[in-house]
């Protein structure tokens, strides 16, 4: 099989361990002459893989107690449609900051279901470039919780750190960036990421909700957009993705094998700094996000003379790194290095763009 380096957005790459173990249980697991797509999702087979799936996410995130987790169906977007819907009252408003595309989506679909909102940010005008310091106490004072993209896929850029909020819920969209580092689930109400970047494959949804969000008051939302339905339920209302859940439990043993977020973040951290020393340095290449705001899950980055894209991504996918041609709403390049890109891939892709800007642009 030829080899490649997988640098798409989305769905990504997945640890090969985690692959190569699901290819061995696939028609068979633990001897159950079924594979776990064909398994009860009532049965206490898939009830193991689902408590294991959670008690290892736990540990990965160091969850409280006071917080309950869910896999849910949808993807990530369908959760612009559940968060207003299970945490505002028609007056109410929810606080929107725009860093990039999904967020203002999030906040269009609001509006679409009838409420409130403001937004506290807008990054257009630069592009999305840039992500804001932004305090708790100027947010209006009927604002019933703040929402952010904390990685913004196709801008290149994230929260270094993260709004404190104390009055009212933190919402975090993570979809881009959940097990890439260390953070902080108490400083969040809720948080959720669509599976296919760092988790496992697309169609899966992590969320994760502190318990007192339950009970808001609320009219009637659709059963499968109810928060307390789904998370009281533990995932299992309906038939849950659970094949999904099953590659995203391996994903999660493999990350706590390799020592955790504190070692996986240390490693992403590494790759990226080598890939924007070497953006910095180059006379052909440049990053348009500066400063500690960059993100180390999707390294956007241009070429100075644009004639040459074209013949960059051919060359690229002959020297077997694939997805590097950015998103058409920024353009340009982007290396998408997830938690499963080796750094061997980044030290490779940088060898490829070092001898491209040698052989074509002097």
């Amino acid at each position: 099989m030829k080899k490649v380096y997988n640098f798409n957005a989305g769905p990504a790459m997945l640890p090969v361990e985690v692959m190569e173990k699901a290819q061995v249980e696939f028609r068979d697991y633990e001897n159950s002459g079924m594979s776990v797509m064909e398994i009860s999702h009532r049965g206490k087979t898939f009830q193991k893989i689902l408590d294991t799936a959670e008690e290892n996410l736990r540990k990965l995130l160091n969850i409280p107690s006071n917080y309950l987790v869910a896999f849910l169906p949808g993807g990530a977007t369908l959760q612009f449609s559940s968060i207003p819907l299970n945490l505002l009252q028609k007056e109410e408003i929810g606080a929107y900051s725009l860093t990039g595309v999904w967020a203002v989506k999030a906040e269009k679909e609001a509006r679409n279901l009838g409420y409130k909102t403001t937004i506290v940010f807008d990054g257009k005008e630069k592009n999305y470039t840039e992500i804001p310091n932004l305090k708790e106490e100027l947010l209006p004072e009927n604002a019933k919780y703040l929402y952010i993209t904390s990685n913004n896929t196709i801008y290149g850029t994230r929260y270094s750190q993260f709004p404190k909020c104390k009055k009212i819920p933190l919402i975090a969209d993570m979809t881009s960036e959940l097990l890439s580092r260390k953070i902080l689930v108490e400083d969040f109400g809720y948080i959720f990421a669509g599976a296919q970047k760092n988790i496992g494959p697309a169609g899966l949804t992590i969320g994760i909700i502190r318990k007192e969000l339950l009970e808001i008051p609320k009219k009637h939302v659709p059963i499968l957009l109810d928060f307390k339905v789904y998370f009281e339920s533990k995932s299992l209302y309906n038939t849950p993705p659970t094949y999904l859940i099953y590659i995203s439990g391996l994903v999660f043993e493999w990350c706590l094998q390799r020592g955790g977020l504190e070692k996986i973040q240390k490693t992403n951290e590494e790759k990226a700094n080598l890939l924007y020393k070497f953006l910095d340095s180059s006379k052909l290449y440049y990053a348009p996000v500066q400063g500690e705001n960059r993100s180390i899950m999707n390294v956007v980055f241009h070429l100075k003379d644009k004639t040459f894209e074209e013949k960059f991504i051919l060359e690229s996918e002959k020297e077997g790194l694939i997805g590097l041609k950015g998103h058409r709403d920024a353009g340009g390049m982007r290396a998408s290095i997830y938690n499963a890109m080796p750094i061997e891939g980044v030290i490779q892709l940088i060898q490829f763009m070092k001898a491209f800007e040698e052989r074509y642009y002097k």
